[in-house]
């Protein structure tokens, strides 16, 4: 059964995208797998208190992606192959990369010093706080 029990909402998206967005990130990292049994939609709406309905639209999207299947009043599992979990985990890990460099550009910092602080953070199991105090 999949946990919602690390599932944090957030208040900057809609909370069905936020589930979609939950799933994806537990197939990327292999926490989620094919086959795994979702919660029925009236259990966690229940358990993160939202209207049936937002699950039910999160479930749509994610069978619509060919992610779980679900069948009228059945159970939904999760039916994600091997290749849409390695084409999952590269759009994330592009997506995260993209708003890092964003957020790097804006603040100003040059490609070379942003290069150097990844590889230190790679290299520290990013502990750093030590250098910036």
């Amino acid at each position: 059964m999949v946990s919602f029990g690390t599932f944090v909402r957030t208040g900057d998206a809609p909370i069905y995208t936020q589930i979609v967005q939950f799933i994806r990130r537990g197939l990327a990292a292999g926490t989620i797998l094919s086959g795994d049994e979702l919660p029925s939609r009236r259990v966690l709406s229940a358990l993160l208190g939202v209207n049936p309905n937002t699950i039910q639209k999160a479930y749509r999207i994610l069978e619509d992606g060919g992610l779980i299947q679900s069948h009228s009043g059945a159970k939904s599992y999760v039916s994600a192959t091997p290749e849409q979990r390695e084409r999952i985990r590269a759009q994330l890990l592009a997506e995260d990369v993209r708003r890092l460099v964003h957020t790097l550009r804006q603040s100003g910092v040059p490609k070379e010093e942003a290069l150097a602080l990844v590889d230190r953070l790679w290299e520290d199991d990013g502990t750093i706080e030590e250098d910036l105090s």
